[in-house]
């Protein structure tokens, strides 16, 4: 029997969401193994003089413990 965890974790870019969700999954990746999906929680970008500078995603990460 597998037992999963769940864990949220928040990454930014200045390219776009996209780019956010693969920066937060290469980053948890480090330390965290057995990744086996992950959800948008929320998504969020930051404005300076009526440009998008940010994108910010808000991710739950499954993961199988070892």
């Amino acid at each position: 029997m597998n037992v999963a965890k769940v864990i949220e974790i928040s990454a930014e870019s200045d390219v776009s969401f996209e780019a956010a969700i693969h920066k937060a999954i290469a980053k948890a990746s480090e330390t965290i193994h057995n990744i086996k999906g992950a959800w948008v929680k929320e998504q969020k970008v930051t404005v300076e003089d009526n440009h998008i500078v940010a994108y910010r995603v808000d991710l739950k990460v499954t993961f199988v413990m070892d």
